[in-house]
């Protein structure tokens, strides 16, 4: 396929300013690989912040979706929508759970499984039903998603909060043991599997389980956020696949459509009929094109054995900058799964993302002081390799300059 013809760069003055950006205007994109309206190149380690699955102008992706533009685009759900049923058919297959609700982003999922809980608890006879959320999380912006998120940073000017979450620290079961004592208007527990935004930071194997026997115990709601974390981007479908559990709920969005906004809620039998007609709807959400994007975006992932390459090829890059990085001063860990990687610094880097930039690599810094990996999952063990080659020396140089 020829690049497109290269184009200026527009002006935004009637932006609102919400984003700190880059001087980059990005222009087309093939694999794992960008270019930008002055025509140069970039090599794409942050995938739109986990969302291009299957990275740019995918070959088999293209035309299914340019069909689909042409067939229909969206139509009211008011009608059935054959594509939803095809998609949430593949999820309930890949994740064992039984009910799907479509939206159009992460946040929208998540405030749906906040909207899910509260119900739950109304339905149990709970009059102030309470959700446990964590520190460091991170939900979406929404002012219900924003008091569950635990960023005191996002949070600020936008109080009052939503009440009605009761917070602990991440991978302590004792504390949730002691909010299980102490609270009974608790119905749910709502976490990340990995924190994202939050630093790249894993929920531990044992504490899932744990999470899982707890709710069972005490009928709560166990919600898995896999906003960012799923989709393979660890190397099985949902990163709670690792503990061998199942969630009740579980909020999906960013890759699920490489690239198309989409959002699902999945749940299991103890959720999937809290909702009711009327209770909870969605103009956009389950659009047509959506759905043939979600459809086909699993549909090549299995084809193209992505999970696998997930793994393995995460595995690979996480080999390379621990080795690359070991005995750095500054460099406190490395961590991650698959291809959600975070290389946590002793100090705020976020000069990084320009001089990345700069270099001809897209990353993330996240929680000040990580830099975030999230590649699409179609990368090349070359590829990983380059961002070793282009990653690390800027990190070394960072750490060895004299603080200001």
């Amino acid at each position: 396929m020829n690049a497109p013809e290269k184009l200026p760069a527009a002006p935004e003055p009637h932006v609102m300013k919400t984003y700190g950006r880059l001087p980059v205007a990005l222009s087309y994109g093939r694999g794992c690989w960008l270019w930008d309206t002055e025509g140069r190149k970039y090599l794409d380690a942050l995938a739109g912040i986990a969302v291009n699955t299957l990275g740019h102008a995918h070959p088999k992706l293209v035309p299914a979706l340019t069909e689909q533009i042409a067939r229909l685009i969206h139509s009211s759900n008011y009608y059935l929508v054959p594509l939803q049923e095809r998609l949430a058919a593949k999820l309930c297959e890949l994740s064992g759970l039984t009910n799907v609700f479509f939206c159009n982003s992460g946040l929208e999922a998540n405030e749906a499984a906040l909207k899910i809980a509260r119900k739950f608890g109304h339905d149990k006879g709970i009059d102030r039903p309470e959700i446990v959320v964590y520190e460091a999380a991170f939900h979406g912006r929404s002012i219900a998603t924003l008091s569950a998120t635990g960023n005191t940073k996002v949070q600020a000017g936008f109080g009052p909060l939503v009440e009605g979450f009761v917070r602990v620290p991440l991978n302590d079961a004792a504390a949730i043991e002691n909010v299980a004592r102490t609270n009974p208007n608790v119905v749910a527990i709502f976490l990340e599997v990995i924190q994202g935004e939050g630093g790249i930071r894993p929920t531990t194997v044992e504490y899932l389980k744990e999470a899982r026997r707890i709710c069972d115990e005490r009928g709560w709601l166990l919600m898995l956020d896999e906003v960012q974390c799923g989709m393979g981007r660890t190397g099985k479908w949902f990163a709670h696949q690792w503990a061998g559990i199942r969630p009740d709920v579980m909020p999906l969005a960013k890759g699920l459509g490489s690239g198309v906004p989409i959002g699902a809620v999945v749940c299991g039998p103890r959720a999937a009929d809290v909702m009711g007609p009327g209770n909870h709807g969605s103009t956009f959400g389950g659009n047509p094109l959506a759905m043939r994007a979600g459809v086909e975006t699993l549909r090549i992932m299995e084809e193209e054995r992505l999970l696998e390459n997930a793994a393995s090829v995460g595995a690979l890059l996480k080999r390379g900058l621990e080795h690359e990085l070991a005995g750095v001063a500054g460099v406190v860990e490395v961590r991650g799964q698959g291809l959600m990687i975070g290389i946590e610094l002793d100090r705020p880097c976020g000069v990084l993302l320009g001089q990345a930039a700069e270099a001809g690599l897209m990353i993330s810094v996240t929680a000040d002081r990580v830099v975030r990996l999230l590649p699409a999952l179609i990368i090349s063990r070359d590829e990983a390799a380059q961002i070793v080659a282009i990653l690390c020396p800027l990190i070394k140089e960072f750490l060895s300059a004299p603080s200001e």
